[in-house]
């Protein structure tokens, strides 16, 4: 039984009515990423980050895929607001999206909003019925000066 008056009470679950969202859940569906100047322009240097818990839906049979999600990439003139990634992978959960084409979508919105020098994504699915699958994107800019 909780201390609290029957009003906070009320506010600590989920309401059972579907237009009302968490804030988590409001904080994930605008899911945008968000970049701030790269403190060292002109250093070339790599940024890693490993994402354990990305999740979607295969489109074909709707049980959800599991996947570490492994990011390295070279900062331009922008860098990537972890927060913020970690809340557009979230976005991933209830999509009905293949392994490739995830993995393809993500690497192009990171692009999109980073402009890196260099960047790789690997996307190591947890097997599902004896089938383990690693999908591996790569993009470099074309002209690798740091504009």
């Amino acid at each position: 039984m909780s201390n609290l008056p029957a009003e906070q009470e009320q506010n600590i679950f989920p309401s059972s009515e579907p237009e009302k969202l968490m804030y988590g859940e409001r904080e994930i569906q605008e899911g945008h990423l968000i970049t701030f100047p790269n403190p060292r322009v002109g250093r070339r240097y790599e940024v890693s980050i490993s994402l354990p818990e990305f999740t979607c839906k295969c489109p074909f049979s709707g049980y959800p895929d599991f996947a570490t999600l492994h990011l390295a990439y070279v900062p331009n003139q922008r860098v990537v607001e972890l927060k913020s990634l970690k809340l557009y992978i979230n976005s991933y959960r209830d999509r009905y999206i293949s392994h490739e084409e995830s993995i393809n979508q993500i690497l192009d919105d990171f692009v999109g909003a980073c402009d890196p020098l260099e960047v790789k994504l690997v996307g190591d699915f947890n097997p599902r019925g004896n089938v383990h699958t690693c999908i591996e994107v790569q993009h470099q800019r074309s002209d690798s000066s740091s504009q």
